[in-house]
């Protein structure tokens, strides 16, 4: 899902949902990023406020992780603003630009989306 701006078209970020599994799990891992320079305005969080409406709706999954490097603040205080919860931590998870790096493991699911839409 590309998020682009209301106003001009602009495209301030990007959403995907991958290694969709069915059967009894019903989960997906989510991927996202912005482009520099549209950040703290909104747009990641309508963003991910929409996908995870059709994550669990359309797509009728049951949950969506999410691993975030623990010096990634933003991008925490995103999935936080959204829901979802830290569930742990992975030392050396995945390598990126040579090096494994850490990273938290945040995840939300369909229960815990619906009851944070009724109080909204």
């Amino acid at each position: 899902m590309i998020v682009r701006r209301h106003e001009d078209g602009a495209i301030v970020g990007f959403f995907n949902l991958s290694q969709i599994i069915r059967g009894d799990l019903q989960s997906a891992f989510l991927g996202f990023g912005a482009v520099s320079g549209y950040e703290g305005r909104g747009y990641m969080t309508e963003g991910l406020v929409l996908v995870l409406r059709r994550a669990f709706t359309e797509l009728r999954l049951h949950r969506v992780e999410a691993n975030i490097q623990p010096a990634n603040t933003r991008s925490i205080a995103l999935v936080r603003r959204c829901g979802f919860v830290r569930e742990g931590f992975s030392a050396r998870y995945l390598k990126m630009g040579g090096r494994w790096r850490d990273h938290e493991h945040w995840a939300t699911y369909a229960e815990l989306w619906r009851r944070q839409q009724r109080r909204s």
